[in-house]
């Protein structure tokens, strides 16, 4: 199989980056694999999470820690990779709203589309669906919400492959091939 771009979605606790892991390991067997990380811990709980997910993963892989600047990070190092697992698409757009120099989120999506399309590995992409609950209360919410769902789209639209998880279940939206690779 050649390079493919997947989108994995699904809600908070879904099994979204189980699933992501599992194609990581099965499509990057025989090569290297690069997880990049969004995540900053804030809070205790943020710390025990990003503990959790850094004990789930492989020795093996590599890990790039970056909450704002994917495109200026990836670009000196992707083509070391045959596999890049970006976890999580949620928290780059939450930190990038929030930043001191908040960042114009959408062209930032497209120049990481742009990075993909200009090297030789397979990425997966990992981010939450939050249309699918109520409306947020604030402003903030709303935005982040809008903008998150504008983002989906525009990986989705350009990706091989989107899978919905739901209870750990995932389900192919947009198919690559019969073989999933999972």
């Amino acid at each position: 199989m050649g390079k493919s771009l997947s989108l994995i979605l699904g809600g908070r606790r879904a099994g979204k980056s189980t699933y992501a892991q599992r194609l990581a390991q099965n499509r990057g067997r025989d090569g290297r694999v690069l997880f990049v990380a969004t995540a900053e811990a804030g809070d205790g709980d943020m710390a025990a999470r990003i503990r959790r997910h850094q004990a789930d993963r492989p020795a093996e892989w590599d890990t790039l820690e970056e909450p704002l600047d994917l495109v200026g990070a990836l670009r000196p190092v992707v083509s070391e990779y045959d596999i890049v697992l970006l976890d999580c698409l949620t928290l780059w757009v939450s930190n990038m709203m929030h930043a001191e120099d908040a960042r114009d989120v959408l062209p930032e999506v497209s120049w990481l589309l742009d990075l993909f399309g200009e090297q030789e590995a397979s990425w997966i992409v990992v981010s939450n669906e939050v249309g699918l609950g109520i409306v947020p209360m604030t402003q903030l919410g709303r935005d982040y919400a809008d903008l998150l769902g504008r983002a989906n789209q525009l990986l989705a639209s350009a990706a091989d492959e989107v899978w919905f998880v739901a209870a750990g279940l995932p389900l192919n939206l947009k198919a690559l091939s019969r073989d999933s690779g999972a």
